[in-house]
């Protein structure tokens, strides 16, 4: 792969490491060239690292574009990789005549790259923000610059996600701790404990907090120094207010610095303030040297320093916490040697040069082979569903279906239909539009090979006959616009009215590819209704292929006061009606399971809106204890609290279908048609009709469920069977 990296050239800090580090790695399996526009540090620097360097050094635009345009072209280079505002000016110029993928690295959040130089935001911050958007993919440094991309609009299928990495040479050069301060004119003792931190000293680094913090920690700790290292606007201000708060001699700004393995090897702490970050090199660079680490918890930080376990996190801005948390280490030199052996082991693990070159590789393969199929034709698939409403059935149903569809085809360019796009997207990874932007939808299907209708009952008309028409006139469209169209893991009916049922065959007849349902009942609906051309296939839910996220799950239970080694049932209620006439079998079944079992009721509303006034009646009159949750969006992270249950539960089916999915041991509460045949279609007898929901009926059937082992009978074949709307959605796929 021939990969051509551009990029001002007079950059320093992070964007400076992590260009080089990558361009270090990439050089040794592919022709890597970087392009610079100015002569300097950067450039003779690649060099050195043996980095085939290019510098186009003129003023003038015009002939700057001339020349990369020539040398492109010329070289037969695969890709364009842009950094920085003047970078991805001259990719947007350029994209059109190149006929290769343009791409940019986002470092942080565009409209704060320039924060507190007003004159540079409104030309140059202008110029990066508009050219961005021009672009064939996006590489974002951390998860929250990629919602932050989402959130200004930007195509979530095209951002992937690299994180920082950094090399770990076998000989990693520094001078010692002594020699390297005898050299800044720094007499400090060998027992004096030392804060570092490097930076810009700018406004986004919040470097005042950090004065604040140390001021107060110095006050009972006096053993304690500060080492600031960096430059910039706040510099001369920042020296005033460290000699106005803190003791003499215990600040030292130190200036830009070039040994920063010196710098990291003579800090006991390394600390970042910041307000606003992406995936800092200054927290990896520390971490390479062991340092323990106090950091606020912004960006894509969290992701190496998990707080009290590899390092400490407070809240921007927060200096009380801070300075506690400086006291904390100060006084505990054990402590600070755990958290940095274990920090060194996590981010030499998982954000190493290597793993980040082979993603990026991974990046630019991905980018080609979706630029050159589109330059074919049709390329994508489109999902509509009940998205978007706060039901997490369904959104752990939509999830299920776009990692299926990456399975077929990890590249494929997926939009997803839904009520709240930019959450859905920041969900689910892949692009999105409203279900009623029909402008938007039908350029989708245009260019797109599949559209599914997909998951949950959306042929229905039980709660809506509005919702009915939207789903099956939305098939039509697509059908019309070229699509071939599928439906995924459907549940059907009830349809109430023959001249409905009529509509559904119909529609369904004409305008429908291949259909696969989720139990058996559906079928014998759709066949009731004389829907005979879609070739029909009975697998099961998709959800069923959902995993588990048992690390976010613990997070997210300990957030909550559940414990979470402890026992726990999960119900997983609904509104129903006569409801006061079967609140008291919920109520014993709460109190039945805690004495006999040990196990502490967890109510779990899976759709906020509409469970929590149930869910609180319920529980209103326990006298024992309990806790009353909303479900995670992170469907993994709701599997995984669901795997840690003894017992769920569910009068929602999708309880139900999580429980299958991780062998959790289920009771069902029966409201509705779907949820008995779905325990019927897995073997399980364990539920109650809700017309006979009793405290004798429940307590007996939870009885019944702890007596038996947690895998239901045929649950690993109904998993089985759910990955067959994957595979058949991927012939369809491949049959274009």
């Amino acid at each position: 792969m021939k990969i051509m990296h551009l990029i001002s050239g007079g950059d320093v800090g992070g964007a400076k490491t992590q260009v080089l580090t990558m361009l270090r790695e990439l050089s040794k399996n592919h022709k890597a060239t970087l392009v610079c526009f100015v002569e300097g540090p950067f450039s003779q620097e690649a060099r050195e690292l043996g980095i085939h360097t290019i510098v186009f050094n003129n003023i003038n635009p015009l002939h700057v574009k001339r020349e990369l345009l020539k040398e492109v072209q010329e070289g037969g280079y695969d890709i364009l990789h842009c950094h920085g505002s003047k970078a991805n000016f001259f990719g947007m110029l350029l994209r059109k005549k190149l006929h290769i993928p343009v791409v940019s690295t986002v470092h942080s959040d565009p409209k704060l790259d320039y924060m507190g130089r007003p004159l540079a935001n409104a030309t140059y911050g202008l110029a990066n923000r508009v050219s961005l958007r021009y672009r064939d993919g996006w590489v974002a440094v951390s998860d929250s610059v990629k919602e932050l991309l989402i959130g200004y609009g930007y195509d979530a299928d095209r951002i992937h996600i690299i994180y920082n990495g950094i090399a770990f040479p076998q000989n990693l050069s520094y001078l010692p701790r002594a020699e390297y301060l005898r050299g800044l004119g720094i007499d400090w003792n060998e027992d004096c404990v030392i804060y570092g931190i490097a930076a810009r000293l700018s406004p986004v680094k919040d470097v005042p907090t950090l004065i604040r913090a140390f001021a107060s920690a110095v006050k009972s700790c006096p053993n304690i120094r500060l080492l600031i290292a960096g430059d910039g606007e706040q510099y001369a201000e920042l020296e005033k207010m460290a000699k106005e708060m803190c003791p003499a001699d215990t600040v030292r700004f130190i200036g830009w610095q070039t040994d920063m393995n010196s710098f990291y090897h003579s800090v006991n702490v390394n600390m970042l303030s910041s307000i606003s970050e992406a995936f800092p090199y200054a927290i990896t660079e520390g971490a390479r040297m062991c340092c323990a680490t106090i950091s606020t918890a912004v960006g894509g930080v969290p992701k190496i320093v998990e707080d009290e376990r590899t390092g400490f996190l407070v809240e921007p801005g927060n200096w009380e916490k801070m300075s506690q948390r400086i006291v904390q280490l100060a006084q505990d030199q054990n402590l600070r040697s755990n958290l940095g052996r274990r920090i060194y082991d996590k981010v030499r693990r998982e954000f190493s040069a290597e793993v980040m070159a082979q993603k990026q590789v991974e990046f630019y393969a991905g980018v080609i082979h979706r630029y050159q199929k589109q330059k074919q034709g049709r390329y994508g698939a489109i999902v509509c569903g009940a998205y978007g409403k706060g039901n997490m059935g369904d959104e752990a149903i939509l999830l299920a279906i776009v990692r299926q569809l990456r399975n077929e085809d990890p590249c494929l360019p997926i939009c997803v239909m839904t009520r709240k796009p930019k959450e859905t997207s920041v969900m689910t990874g892949v692009s999105s539009v409203h279900i009623f932007n029909c402008l938007r939808a039908g350029k989708w299907m245009k260019k797109s090979q599949l559209y599914i209708s997909g998951g949950g009952t959306l042929i229905q008309n039980a709660t809506s006959t509005r919702s009915l028409m939207y789903y099956l006139y939305s098939i039509r469209q697509a059908k019309k616009c070229g699509c071939k169209v599928m439906m995924y893991g459907c549940g059907i009916g009830p349809v109430h009215g023959a001249g409905y049922q009529r509509r559904v065959a119909k529609m369904l007849n004409q305008n429908v590819d291949c259909i696969t349902l989720r139990d058996q009942e559906s079928e014998k609906v759709l066949r009731k209704f004389g829907v005979t051309e879609p070739e029909i296939t009975v697998t099961a839910d998709p959800a069923l292929q959902m995993h588990a996220d048992e690390e976010g799950a613990r997070r997210f239970l300990q957030r909550n006061g559940v414990d979470p080694d402890g026992k726990y049932c999960l119900f997983v209620l609904r509104p129903w009606e006569d409801t006061c006439q079967r609140l008291e079998a919920i109520r014993a079944a709460a109190e039945f399971g805690w004495k006999k079992y040990g196990m502490m009721p967890v109510f779990f509303c899976f759709e906020p809106v509409r469970d929590e006034a149930i869910t609180r009646q319920a529980a209103a009159q326990l006298q024992i204890p309990y806790k009353i949750l909303s479900a995670s969006t992170d469907g993994a992270q709701l599997c995984g609290v669901i795997a840690k249950a003894e017992l769920v539960i569910g009068m929602r089916l999708h309880a139900l279908v999580f429980a299958c999915s991780q062998n959790t041991r289920m009771v069902g509460i029966s409201y509705d048609p779907k949820v008995s045949g779905f325990m019927d279609y897995l073997g399980n007898q364990n539920y109650v009709l809700l017309d006979q929901l009793n405290s004798e009926n429940l307590c007996r059937v939870i009885e019944q469920a702890m007596s038996q082992g947690k895998i239901c009978p045929n649950a690993e074949f109904v998993r089985n069977l759910a990955q067959e709307n994957g595979q058949i959605a991927g012939q369809m796929l491949r049959s274009n």
